[in-house]
């Protein structure tokens, strides 16, 4: 694993206990982030806590948090109250139970992490690998205060841990129609188009692209090149019968014909 460890600690099944470690599975540092600044001097914006009751800058001591219980009305929480609710941190996952892994929405998973052992737990690991596949193990973590409901999965042969919401923090889903709509009109002009766009998964296919472009107009606009706003086309507008048929002919003359590279734009430079 060549990215650095963000945590180091126990994953507990039962009376097993093995020590782990946890690596992001994902990664955030190709997004581009901006900061506020004054039009006029181009100096950063400061956040300032503001009072707009007593009318000035308000310090760190003077604030408390406060519950809004009804409109207008709150009731405060002091750090020591809020201390004495909170978990025990500690560094054990502890799993208590398991399900089918077709089971986990994805909804309900907010982050993914990768697991590896961690020094003599080797073969315990190994072991929870080969037994696992098909299931998820569900659990709790305790962390800096905080519980964490998470889960235990497999993906290509590789332990994955999941951060999960709870079930309180889950919408409820729509009400589903109480009718089947598979025999309205189009529905089998659709599938043949799915099935004609259908092919195996490949992330690597779907850049981003909104990054790429953002780094360019950032770039460009440090070289001082003239930037050219292009104009937003409004798709026409299409009944569905022959929008599907459109489109189904469309997919199927691009499988048939290779794609060409579209020529990068060409730059002015401002004179």
């Amino acid at each position: 694993m060549s990215a650095r460890a963000t945590w180091k600690g126990l994953l507990q099944i039962s009376l097993v206990t093995i020590p782990i470690k946890v690596f992001p599975a994902t990664e955030s540092s190709e997004t581009l982030s901006f900061h506020q600044l004054h039009s006029e001097c181009q100096s950063r914006m400061q956040q300032k806590r503001w009072c707009p009751s007593c009318n000035r800058e308000v310090p760190g001591g003077e604030i408390v948090k406060g519950f809004e219980f009804e409109q207008g009305k709150y009731v405060q929480l002091l750090e020591a109250e809020l201390d004495a609710v909170k978990p025990d941190s500690t560094r054990v996952i502890a799993v208590t139970r398991f399900a089918p892994a077709e089971q986990l929405e994805h909804r309900s998973i907010d982050r993914t992490y990768f697991l590896e052992a961690d020094g003599q737990g080797d073969e315990a690991f190994r072991i929870v690998q080969a037994a696992l596949p098909g299931r998820i193990g569900i659990g709790t973590l305790a962390l800096y205060g905080r519980e964490y409901l998470v889960a235990i999965g497999l993906q290509g042969g590789v332990l994955l841990l999941y951060t999960l919401h709870h079930a309180a923090g889950l919408r409820a889903l729509p009400a589903r129609p109480s009718t089947s709509d598979a025999s309205l009109p189009g529905v089998r002009e659709a599938r043949q188009l799915f099935t004609a766009m259908t092919a195996p998964l490949d992330l690597t296919a779907f850049p981003n692209q909104y990054q790429a472009d953002l780094r360019r107009l950032i770039d460009d606009k440090i070289a001082g090149h003239e930037i050219l706003i292009p104009l937003v086309a409004t798709p026409p507008v299409i009944n569905l019968k022959d929008a599907l048929a459109q489109s189904l002919a469309a997919v199927s003359a691009s499988k048939k014909t290779p794609a060409k590279a579209s020529p990068a734009p060409k730059r002015t430079k401002a004179s």
